[in-house]
């Protein structure tokens, strides 16, 4: 799976999240909260290369073992993103009118900012999972079950750690059903992402050996 593979350039909902709102839901310490009431946290964006909305996006400083979201902090600023979330401090003076909210950990924040979100609908979600086919399968439901329910679903192959959450934060009020992939390649990772998607419907394509070097077993 791409590490930073899985950006956003539409994941959207009708509503919106201030700066103080995101704060209280994710517990963090806002360094700087100088930002225009009219901004608010409508899209998620996780690479300054591919920023959309970037006055109405909340720019998450993703850390992984290549990539660190932080350095790029000023290019999404120039770009015009006016809201942040970090792991580390920064410096307030280089981001004026910028909201910059300091968590422990980016991703994690982001799971549980799109598990609170998830938790703002209660129309049906088919969650997928396995070794192979599960976007072959997504597809295949959307085909069949669009004629009757306005369908949310994964985008392309969104279902990482860091997949799912941008996938969930496109659940809105115009949808009437989710579908949505979830994939793992170590212990406790799905776990994580069952509580973010509170699936009401579970299908597994397969278990095969894509992904036993993470596990001790194959049970």
């Amino acid at each position: 799976m791409a590490e930073f593979g899985e950006h956003t350039r539409g994941h959207a909902f009708t509503g919106g999240y201030d700066a103080l709102i995101l704060a209280e839901i994710l517990g963090a310490n806002c360094l700087q909260c100088r930002v225009s009431s009219h901004h608010q946290a409508k899209y998620l964006a996780t690479d300054t290369r591919r920023l959309t909305y970037p006055s109405e996006s909340l720019f998450i400083a993703l850390t992984g073992q290549r990539r660190d979201g932080h350095a790029f902090l000023a290019d999404a600023y120039s770009k015009g993103v006016r809201m942040m979330l970090v792991s580390r401090p920064v410096d307030p003076s280089q981001f004026l009118d910028c909201a910059i909210l300091l968590v422990p950990d980016t991703l994690s924040a982001l799971q549980r900012l799109a598990a609170f979100h998830r938790n703002r609908f209660d129309f049906p979600v088919i969650g997928i999972t396995g070794s192979n086919g599960k976007t072959i399968i997504k597809e295949w439901l959307f085909q069949m079950l669009q004629p009757d329910y306005r369908v949310v679903r994964s985008p392309r192959s969104y279902n990482s750690q860091i997949g799912v959450p941008l996938s969930v934060w496109n659940m809105s009020d115009h949808h009437t059903l989710g579908i949505f992939e979830a994939g793992i390649s170590r212990p406790g990772e799905m776990q994580m992402l069952s509580d973010i998607l509170k699936c009401t419907v579970g299908v597994i394509t397969n278990l095969g050996a894509a992904h036993d070097e993470g596990f001790e077993s194959r049970q």
